[in-house]
């Protein structure tokens, strides 16, 4: 039987947990915290103090500081807030950073296990060889969870100790085998997400889209590319927009009611939470081929795996092929928060085991 431990969650300030609305890495965190506390760990959550949690909350900032004017992404803000936690690390028996590379530096100067989940992509790091990149080759035996196999970058060789798929509340999201006559696209507006060829995608098949979707109004070249790109071609009839939205409730409702989800990225996403719970939904998702897809969805069996618009619009006259029983089916067997929280559980005994021999 093994010790139960005290776990510091180190979240970045920016948005509550768990987050109102967008925010992959806040809703993380926050199954962390909450199914470590029930498992009987004594868990402490660095987060915004607006978070809210049945783990010890720990706050320098009492509100998210993405909706507080000038401290967006300040260096200074997120080394205050990293210093609340590590100045503390001889209370914990392990701290779990999930703040990049400000948790890395400051596990250097700890004696304390650190274990980091980066949420983002290695892979433009590599290409633009950075002061990020230095980071990283600096500290290529900090201990790193990876949240998918195609995350881990080759030409780094970073130390990670295991590999750990997202979760999700399954339960939350409602299943529904009677989809209406709409696609789903749902996520941040900005072009690597794919938002236009979701739109074409619509446009080729004449079906209605539907976007949910947060625009970033802290980033300006997200903002330009919304006004000029997007907005022109949202007209409330084919191609709509229904805002951001937040909750399992409405999550669900947009998402179980869709014939499919489009996810047209044309970037290496490590991990697309919006597909397992568009799946959990029994929304199969058609996805084009990058990052982690091929790990998420089943070809022509929970979805289908494309490269482009066209092969996009030919598929989706496939669509009703797909069992949406799978789609539930394939999150509850391999995606769920339970299965999620088991593993990191695993990966936090593992480390201090490392330290202590």
């Amino acid at each position: 039987m093994f010790k139960k431990l005290k776990i510091a969650q180190l979240v970045p300030p920016w948005i509550e947990v768990p987050p109102k609305k967008y925010g992959g890495t806040e809703l993380i965190a926050s199954y962390l915290a909450e199914d470590l506390t029930k498992k009987g760990h004594k868990v402490f959550l660095f987060a915004s103090g607006d978070s809210k949690t049945k783990a010890r909350l720990e706050s320098v900032f009492p509100k998210a500081l993405y909706y507080v004017k000038n401290t967006w992404q300040d260096d200074f803000s997120s080394m205050l807030h990293c210093l609340s936690c590590f100045e503390r690390s001889e209370k914990f028996d392990i701290i779990h950073n999930h703040f990049n590379y400000y948790g890395i530096l400051f596990s250097s100067f700890v004696k304390t296990p650190t274990l980091t989940t980066y949420h983002g992509d290695f892979s433009e790091i590599i290409k633009e060889k950075g002061v990020k990149y230095k980071i990283l080759q600096k500290f290529k035996k900090h201990p790193f969870v990876s949240i998918s196999k195609f995350q881990r970058p080759k030409d780094l060789k970073l130390n990670f100790i295991r590999n750990i798929y997202n979760g999700i509340d399954v339960k939350k999201f409602e299943f529904n085998a009677n989809p209406e006559n709409y696609i789903a696209w749902i996520g941040r507006i900005t072009p690597k997400k794919g938002i236009l060829d979701a739109i074409k995608i619509a446009k080729k098949l004449k079906i209605n889209l539907k976007i949910a979707a947060k625009i970033d109004k802290n980033h300006l070249p997200d903002m330009e590319f919304y006004k000029n790109k997007v907005k022109p071609l949202i007209d409330g009839k084919r191609i709509s927009y229904i805002g951001e939205i937040g909750g399992y409730k409405e999550k669900s409702e947009f998402l179980n009611k869709a014939i499919a989800l489009v996810n047209p990225i044309t970037w290496h996403e490590p991990f697309g939470l919006v597909m397992i719970e568009a799946m959990a939904c029994g929304t199969p998702v058609i996805a084009y081929d990058y990052g982690s897809v091929r790990e998420i969805i089943e070809n022509k069996k929970t979805g289908f795996i494309v490269k482009n618009s066209d092969q996009a619009t030919k598929v989706f006259k496939e669509i009703e092929k797909i069992k949406r029983n799978d789609c539930r089916n394939l999150v509850e067997k391999k995606f769920t928060k339970e299965k999620m929280v088991d593993n990191y559980e695993k990966a936090y005994y593992q480390l201090i085991k490392s330290y202590n021999v």
